[in-house]
């Protein structure tokens, strides 16, 4: 078995992720469900044959004595994957993320209009929040490059791996892959500000150190995006203050809520006509609501989004009730997906 035929299958059938476990046909995730590529049962012998034809000899050194590694795998013209090769009951397996190599537009990927507006900002902290596998790089990406395209200025990004590969227009792209092009987040994000960025992309927010470092590009001038592993825009709050130590949150929350100017919180869900489609939650910085992470009220951010879509704000609930309306996603979808179950049922009546 051959791994470039694994991927061109994985490409053909429009599947977002490979799945080489032992014991296991190769299985394909097709909008949202796992399903099996064919009937051969995967040898541990075979798994270590195709993950190894992905992997260079500093790679393979650093799978064996880490037992996992993160990377990306060029495709030729038809696809990047993000791959992480682990190990489970002893024996190797791979997760590859398929990666258009064609960026998306905004309205490509049917998200809000309001993601324009946050692409024209000079300044502060943009988060893009959801599960894993449900867009939130994708989405940054299409920001990033309406930037490219519109904007003449320096983004860097910092990854881990390098996912989107962007091309220079009108701004010029410096993309750093983690291992590779630096040692670690906290040292190339100290660096990035001697390099004369204007944006700056995150690709994940880790810890402490990241999210510090972070706050601090944001807080001196530039536009960063980032994301964070988090289920709603209050949720995310919560998650950046907590995770500084107690006699540092106070000061933090001030920081946090001069810088932030909009979390979108999204979800992928199975469209009725095929494919998947975003529900998202988009929490817009105001003055109440930076009021409201000042003083660490963050159980007034529902109600905050609630009342204030003039700005641009919108709840998960009542993005999904207009996407049942406009009968792209089924009400079970909806309901299934749902912080707030009665909050949708609400919605769908007005």
């Amino acid at each position: 078995m051959d791994i470039k035929e694994l991927l061109k299958i994985t490409i053909k059938r429009g599947a977002s992720d490979l799945h080489l476990i032992v014991g296991n046909p190769p299985m394909l995730r097709i909008d949202g469900t796992i399903s099996p590529s064919g009937d051969q049962v995967l040898t541990e012998r075979e798994v270590r044959e195709l993950t190894y034809q992905l992997l260079n000899d500093e790679q393979k050194e650093i799978l064996l004595v880490n037992k996992e590694i993160d990377f990306s795998f060029a495709f030729g013209e038809e696809a990047r994957f993000r791959i992480n090769a682990y190990h489970e009951r002893g024996h190797l397996a791979a997760a590859l993320r398929c990666l258009p190599i064609k960026i998306r537009s905004i309205e490509e990927l049917n998200l809000p209009k309001i993601l324009h507006e946050f692409t024209k900002l000079k300044q502060g902290f943009i988060l893009v929040t959801g599960p894993t596998g449900h867009g939130k790089s994708t989405t940054l990406a299409a920001m990033i490059e309406e930037i490219n395209q519109n904007r003449r200025c320096h983004i860097v990004t910092i990854e881990d791996p390098i996912e989107y590969v962007f091309s220079h227009k009108k701004s010029i792209i410096s993309q750093r892959e983690l291992h590779l092009d630096t040692h670690s987040w906290d040292i190339a994000l100290r660096s990035c500000l001697r390099e004369d960025p204007d944006v700056v992309l995150i690709g994940e927010m880790r810890d402490y150190e990241t999210i510090a470092s972070a706050l601090t590009v944001a807080e001196t001038g530039h536009l960063v995006f980032a994301t964070l592993h988090t289920n709603s825009t209050a949720q995310t709050v919560d998650r950046i203050v907590d995770v500084f130590p107690p006699h540092q949150q106070e000061q933090v929350k001030m920081q946090f809520s001069n810088s932030l100017e909009a979390i979108v919180s999204q979800r992928l869900l199975p469209c009725l006509s095929g494919g998947r489609i975003p529900g998202c939650e988009i929490l817009v910085t105001t003055p109440a609501v930076r009021t409201t992470i000042r003083e660490g009220k963050t159980h007034l951010i529902d109600n905050i989004i609630q009342t204030s879509a003039e700005v641009g704000m919108i709840t998960l609930e009542a993005h999904l009730a207009e996407l049942v309306k406009a009968g792209k996603i089924s009400l079970e979808t909806a309901r299934a997906w749902a912080l707030r179950p009665e909050t949708l049922m609400r919605q769908m009546k007005r």
